[in-house]
């Protein structure tokens, strides 16, 4: 069974997410037999390489609260976070464009390293403050989970996979996904939002039976 998962790297609920569908993927009957590809998708993709400025600030004005009410949903997300397992500081984090980070997610698919990819770029936007739009950063992350750092800076250094990261999102466009994380299985269920894992796996369990043959003999 195929999941895809559309998420940005810099999108909270996504790792949240990330964590809940492992959980229940997990405790799922079949799970050898399914195969997940994280898609891309960017929450803002006019991002500048770096947004300054104080965080709390900002989300105020985007979603028009007070800065007192913005740093309150922060704190509540980081004890929905911790929940998880997930130690997340947005005191420190770094926000700005994740266009070719989704590129690095791309390389590391070709070689059987896109959960360890994307795992890495969450946890180093998340929880260590580092920079999606850094170069360096992003050779130095790729690295760590076995990439070839020549490869990484010569994809970097130009547009490979580019139009993967466009497609990706040209498709959630189809599909009428318009936040994430959303879950596809098979192309013909889905589900938006970090639910709770036993949601998770009813979904699964969902897609499962309503296979089609093409999916059972791939």
């Amino acid at each position: 069974m195929e999941v895809d998962i559309w998420s940005d790297i810099a999108c909270p609920w996504c790792y949240i997410g990330k964590r809940r569908f492992e959980a229940a993927l997990a405790e799922f009957e079949h799970r050898d037999e399914v195969h997940v590809r994280w898609r891309s998708f960017e929450l803002d993709p006019e991002a500048p390489s770096e947004r300054v400025g104080d965080r709390a600030e900002r989300l105020a004005q985007k979603y028009g609260m007070t800065v007192e009410q913005a740093r309150a949903a922060e704190q509540q997300l980081t004890g929905v976070a911790a929940g998880e397992g997930l130690g997340f500081r947005f005191d420190i984090a770094r926000s700005g464009n994740t266009f070719d980070a989704h590129r690095v997610v791309h390389l590391a698919g070709g070689h059987e390293l896109q959960d360890a990819m994307k795992e890495r770029l969450l946890r180093a936007y998340f929880i260590e403050g580092e920079l999606m739009s850094d170069h360096d950063t992003l050779v130095r992350l790729a690295a760590e989970v076995g990439l070839e750092e020549q490869e990484v800076r010569e994809l970097l250094a130009g547009d490979r996979y580019a139009e993967e990261v466009r497609d990706d999102e040209q498709a959630a466009t189809e599909l009428g996904i318009s936040a994430v994380p959303t879950f596809v299985l098979d192309r013909r269920l889905g589900a938006s939002g970090a639910q709770p894992p036993d949601a998770l796996l009813e979904l699964l369990r969902q897609g499962w039976a309503k296979r089609s043959p093409a999916s059972t003999l791939a």
